[in-house]
């Protein structure tokens, strides 16, 4: 299986499994001038930009720690931009969380890092 289907398979996991934890997806692989972002989903009030890493083992580290300061950036420019277009402000309450499988685990790290600007 190529990159791009290992990715989108792990990302219908992560959604799935999200999902059964009660979040609902908004949006999934959004994409904007500014960058991407994996999933969108909304928890309670909270509107949730979630990266998804897989890792066959943690030898080359473990997912968490591939969501370095410059992912976390792109992230943060893509999740303001989303912010902006679709509720037209950006002080709503909201969190960056990682979804990482190694091997077939999911494994959720809510609030994995702050807005980096």
């Amino acid at each position: 299986m190529n990159k791009r289907k290992v990715g989108g398979y792990y990302e219908e996991q992560a959604a799935l499994f999200l999902e059964k934890q009660g979040l609902v997806i908004q949006e999934r692989n959004f994409r904007c001038k500014m960058g991407e972002v994996d999933l969108i989903a909304k928890d309670g009030a909270a509107v949730v930009f979630v990266e998804v890493k897989y890792r066959f083992s943690e030898k080359a580290g473990t997912p968490l720690e591939a969501v370095d300061k410059k992912k976390q950036k792109i992230i943060s420019r893509a999740a303001l931009w989303y912010l902006t277009v679709h509720f037209h402000r950006v002080d709503l309450p909201c969190r960056f969380d990682v979804v990482g499988f190694v091997k077939e685990k999911p494994v959720w790290i809510k609030n994995a890092f702050d807005f980096c600007g």
